[in-house]
Order: structure tokens, then sequence, then C-alpha cells
């Protein structure tokens, strides 16, 4: 499974962004739950939003909750992204994983067995 993260840059704090993750799998990607993760600067990385099989299930971290909506469409080997009310406290690499035959959306970093490279998003103030 190759994942690909895009959609970060440069905003200002209360500005949107709305980031992709295409991914290249040999099965079919409703195989996978898929999750975004996040890691600032000097900071540990940090769960952000799930996502179930078949996209009917989401579960997101308390800090973006209500910001934040994550989303995917199986036909496009796609999930997103999309934030809202962007705060400093966003910026960091933001990274999307796969969960091979996860049943429900996860928070746990080690239930992901692929990895995108990350996009940056930096919200100034």
């Amino acid at each position: 499974v190759q994942l690909q993260a895009s959609g970060g840059g440069l905003v200002q704090a209360g500005d949107s962004l709305r980031l992709s993750c295409a991914a290249s799998v040999e099965r079919t990607f409703n195989n996978y739950a898929m999750g975004w993760f996040r890691q600032a600067p000097g900071k540990e990385r940090e769960f952000v939003a799930a996502i179930d099989w078949r996209g009917t299930s989401t579960y997101y971290a308390d800090s973006v909750k209500g910001r934040c909506t994550i989303s995917r469409d199986n036909a496009k080997n796609t999930v997103w992204l999309q934030m809202n009310g962007l705060k400093p406290d966003d910026t960091a690499v933001y990274y999307c994983a796969a969960d091979t035959y996860g049943v429900a959306p996860t928070s746990q970093s080690s239930d992901y067995d692929y990895w995108g490279p990350g996009t940056q998003v930096t919200v100034s103030s």
C-alpha cells in the first residue's frame, strides 16, 4: 500500500484546509480503515481522526472535534480531512495511515500498517 497525502500549506488562523490522501492498494481500498495523525516540531505524533472501511463510523481527537471532518470515497481510493477554524496549534506535519482489515476507526498508531510521507500544515496567528 502506498499513501500520498496532499493539500497542506500556509494559512492564517481561522482558515480552512482540505487534506487528501490517495491510496494505491493491491487489495480493495475498502479493506482498510484509515486515519490521520499529526506531528508538531518537538512533539510526539498524535491522533487526529479516523474512519472505518465503509465510511460510516468516525472518531476524532478532542482537540479537533467539531472543527474537522474525515471522509472517504472507496471508488476513488481517497480519504479526506476537512479542517476548519484552524489554529496555530494545528501546525504540524499531517500523515495518513491505513489499518488493514480494520473494523472500527482507531486512534492507536500501532494499529496502522501503512503510512504516507506527510504534508505540512502551518497556521499563522
